[in-house]
């Protein structure tokens, strides 16, 4: 238990307002060596770092010897979405998240709207936020239109509002093309958009065309969009989800590194799990969902049916918690013919309720190799996120204590300061975000002090909300938003704009 002292402010007036945090160790964000030090907040930022012992007047936390990081930054997020009913964001901090990137597959919300909702109602994380490409289409094209190009007209109507857009403070713009809202935009469309950003210094990630049948494609996208808008690509989680592909990764790798040598900027977020979250339509890349025969390439190739778990399905609640051979099993047919018959039901329920809010249907589907997993996580432009929410998956409770736990700790894939590194410095690096993300004289205070031997995640499919041990305290702008293992109410976050 770490134990808080207090002491009378009139003793020293200098002193006023100042949270001395002292025996600890320090890791930076940077990549650097780990260093014994003390860290003095005064309102919302960093306003001394080193080896000086506490003085009267100031709040005074003994850190036990504990580690003192940055607070790490969720570049792809979906914790926004739970915040109105739940401000303090426990899935977040209590895996030591402080700073949350939205918009991200394509789908987010106007930076005016954005603003609206966090001066009505305050979160305790802050917020950086995407441009969503679908959002745009559907803006223009309306939402029953999706499923085509789109005309030269519409495009120079997104192109307008992603201009207001990155004027007001997006960070860039996000697409989610392997989804039906952006899946029939081609190429040409998205490099017009992303030419816009090139003005504004602004940046460009994707949940790219495909995660299986034609990810080389995807990829080679990717790789033109930055090279003729000139500026930084990100790979959304990035994955091998072809079973046939699996063990290929350090070949994707070797290919991202031969473009960033040629001066493309491109960089990856990872997630350490061997499955995804999403819905049941991506198992269908042609987009034939009644075709038997695709259905059958699904269960063969793009996932597997006696590990992939239903965590929502709204046409039929009694399915949630089971597996797709499961309730193959129940039905007395193939996987194949009851992945068929779920995507059916949903499309039915949907369409008959309209009003219906959240997603009908989403699965977890397990779709990748470890040894791929690993490679990712290793590559040194890949920075973690978490792909999560309150529920569903367990990333939204556990990514980052999973990666330190199981990944850096126990199987030693990398220091621990590379491992912090890829979770603050090099996150904020790739998003373009300043002042955070380092331990640094004049940096915002979002720190997270935890306890490396004991860190873990403990969230998993069976039960994805429960919390993570050995997240001691978070603080967001200097405010204490978590302590032994409960928020404290205090909602601090911002809206950060680029």
């Amino acid at each position: 238990m770490l134990l808080l002292t207090f002491t009378s402010n009139a003793q020293m007036p200098e002193a006023k307002n100042k949270i001395l945090i002292y025996n600890v160790k320090v890791i930076d964000g940077t990549g650097g060596p780990v260093k014994a030090n003390a860290v003095k907040i005064q309102g919302n930022k960093i306003v001394e770092i080193g080896n000086f012992t506490p003085t009267p007047g100031e709040t005074q936390i003994d850190g036990k010897g504990l580690v003192l990081a940055p607070g790490f930054i969720d570049t792809h997020s979906h914790h926004f979405g739970d915040m109105k009913s739940s401000p303090s964001a426990l899935p977040a901090v209590s895996q030591g998240i402080t700073t949350i990137v939205i918009g991200q597959d394509g789908d987010g919300y106007t930076m005016d709207k954005l603003s609206a909702m966090m001066n009505k109602n305050a979160v305790a994380v802050n917020v950086a936020n995407y441009t969503g490409h679908s959002t745009l289409r559907e803006m223009v094209m309306g939402e029953n239109e999706l499923h085509r190009n789109s005309t030269q007209v519409e495009v120079e109507k997104m192109k307008t509002i992603l201009s207001t857009e990155m004027q007001k403070g997006s960070f860039g713009l996000s697409t989610g093309l392997e989804y039906e809202s952006a899946f029939y935009s081609n190429k040409e469309e998205v490099i017009q958009l992303a030419k816009v950003l090139t003005v504004f210094n602004g940046r460009y990630m994707s949940h790219v065309r495909s995660e299986d049948v034609h990810l080389n494609e995807a990829i080679d996208e990717l790789i033109e969009i930055g090279k003729v808008a000139k500026i930084p690509v990100q790979i959304s989680h990035i994955k091998i989800a072809k079973k046939s592909d699996w063990g290929t990764a350090s070949l994707l790798l070797a290919k991202l590194e031969k473009n960033r040598s040629e001066g493309i900027d491109i960089t990856a977020d990872v997630y350490p799990y061997t499955f995804w979250n999403s819905t049941l339509r991506v198992l269908f890349p042609d987009k034939k969902f009644t075709s038997l025969a695709s259905a059958q390439f699904a269960v063969d190739q793009l996932f597997d049916a006696n590990e992939s778990v239903l965590v929502k399905f709204a046409a039929n609640p009694s399915y949630k918690g089971k597996t797709i051979a499961q309730i193959a099993k129940e039905r007395n047919e193939t996987p194949a013919k009851t992945l068929i018959y779920l995507v059916s039901i949903a499309a039915n329920f949907k369409a008959n309720n309209p009003n219906y809010e959240g997603s009908v249907e989403a699965i977890a589907g397990k779709s990748m190799s470890e040894g791929d997993v690993i490679d990712f996580l290793k590559w040194p432009y890949a920075n973690i996120c978490s792909d999560g929410r309150g529920g569903g998956h367990p990333r939204g409770y556990g990514a980052f204590t999973r990666f330190i736990g199981r990944y850096v700790r126990d199987q030693k894939l990398m220091s621990l300061e590379t491992a912090i590194h890829k979770m603050t410095g090099l996150s904020a690096a790739h998003l373009g975000i300043k002042n955070r993300g380092t331990i640094a004289v004049g940096n915002y205070a979002d720190l997270v002090l935890f306890n490396p031997n004991t860190v873990m995640d403990n969230a998993d499919i069976k039960n994805s909300q429960l919390i993570s041990t050995g997240i001691e305290m978070v603080w967001v702008n200097g405010e204490l938003i978590y302590n032994q293992q409960k928020v404290t109410g205090k909602l601090p976050g911002v809206l950060i704009k680029r």
